[in-house]
């Protein structure tokens, strides 16, 4: 395996990886009762807690599309060429 390919593969998984977590934070905008009422049917959150939870969700899959995609992609670009 070349580092072109590593790079290639890493840059493919951030398009990927920022496309699920644009579908997540538009889904969770504009369909959120939808969301919710399925969620509260499962596990009975309070809303605000629900809220909470999401938001942390996206913030930890957005760092870690950073840390393991993004960031190895860019030392790539930078070392190699």
């Amino acid at each position: 395996m070349t580092i072109d390919i590593v790079r290639e593969f890493l840059g493919w998984c951030s398009i990927i990886n920022m496309g699920l977590l644009l579908w997540w934070v538009l889904f969770f905008i504009f369909a959120h009762d939808l969301i919710y009422r399925l969620h509260t049917k499962l596990f009975n959150l309070p809303v605000e807690k629900f809220d909470s939870i999401h938001y942390i969700g996206i913030a930890f899959f957005k760092i870690m599309i950073f840390i393991f995609n993004i960031v190895p992609y860019l030392v790539l670009l930078i070392i190699v060429d």
